[in-house]
């Protein structure tokens, strides 16, 4: 059996900390940010940790 491939999706939109929590961006800040508040785009900036629901999926597609 060959060994499991990194998904290079995941690989590319998440990323692990030194004590092995799960970080990724928040949607909505790439476009048409004219509109949006500065209060919004400002929460929607930095790293925020996967959801607990989710992070055993993407563990698995990072081959952790």
């Amino acid at each position: 059996m060959p060994k499991m491939k990194t998904h290079r999706g995941a690989a590319k939109r998440f990323s692990v900390t030194g004590s092995g929590k799960l970080r990724r961006r928040k949607a909505n800040l790439n476009h048409i940010l004219e509109k949006k508040a500065p209060k919004r785009k400002a929460h929607l900036r930095g790293l925020h940790e996967v959801a607990p629901g989710d992070a055993a999926r993407v563990r698995r597609q990072l081959g952790i």
